[in-house]
């Protein structure tokens, strides 16, 4: 028994030292066959990187209720799956499609976030949050394909527009005006002075004039050039309101990095 015993122990102990013998020769082979296995995942790293067919990640701010939002717009084939990574690679938004969705795949994805108010969330504390820089938008679509693109998200916003309605300057008290009614400004071509990076010459991309009559579902939106500095009002949306009532419109100063600037105002048909 004595004997047998010894054997045992003899025997563990020789399996224990091949087992200590054995972990740094497979972590040799585990690590000479890493890079191999990482190589493989990404072997399309040294090809062309596809991108979205539009892939944009920028700002808007409400320059007359005074608030700040990020928002993206990506389009392109059909994905399963998309993230987006922020200057230093983090993970800031990853969607995951799932079941019977997953087989018919999403393509355009809009999104605006939330816009706290600066006594919420102030300029600076807010670009703190989202700073400059080049940001990911990575995919993969239905079936399989990788797609990349890199965007610039810039701290550069347009400086406000500054409307005015049959030659009077919008207010917060609306003016009382005639049709026919032109909203004008003066052409926008620096930066933001106070919030953001000021003293920037800027190109606009296009601006935007909405309006919508209150108390009314009605609303209408129209892309103008970056040439223009003027809009008239079509009669048939006059025709739509009663003397008294209020008339509110936006104008909207598009960058070409797609950052926005807004300014709100309103005014009364005589």
């Amino acid at each position: 028994m004595t004997h047998t015993r010894n054997k045992q122990k003899s025997t563990k102990k020789h399996i224990r030292m091949l087992a200590i013998l054995l972990i740094p020769v497979v972590a040799l082979i585990l690590g000479a066959a890493a890079p191999e296995l990482w190589a493989g995942h990404h072997d399309d790293d040294d090809d062309e990187e596809i991108p979205f067919d539009v892939a944009e990640l920028f700002f808007e701010l409400n320059n007359t209720d005074g608030d700040l939002g990020i928002h993206a717009l990506v389009d392109g084939d059909a994905w399963k799956y998309l993230e987006i990574e922020d200057t230093r690679d983090r993970k800031m938004l990853n969607i995951i499609v799932r079941g019977r969705l997953r087989r018919q795949g999403l393509t355009e994805l809009f999104f605006e976030s939330a816009e706290p108010t600066f006594d919420e969330l102030s300029p600076r504390r807010f670009f703190r949050r989202f700073p400059e820089g080049e940001y990911d938008i990575e995919g993969i679509t239905i079936e399989g394909e990788e797609r990349e693109s890199e965007v610039w998200l810039s701290h550069v916003l347009p400086a406000p527009p500054e409307p005015s309605v049959n030659g009077m300057p919008a207010a917060e008290d609306c003016p009382v005006v005639e049709a026919p009614v032109t909203i004008t400004w003066p052409e926008v071509t620096m930066s933001h002075d106070e919030i953001g990076k000021s003293g920037v010459f800027i190109e606009v991309e296009n601006y935007e004039v909405v309006v919508e009559i209150d108390d009314t579902p009605w609303k209408t939106s129209t892309i103008l050039p970056s040439t223009a500095t003027s809009f008239e009002v079509p009669q048939e949306i006059l025709d739509l309101v009663e003397s008294g009532d209020e008339v509110k419109f936006e104008v909207l100063v598009r960058e070409a990095s797609y950052n926005q600037t807004a300014i709100e105002s309103c005014f009364v048909i005589e």
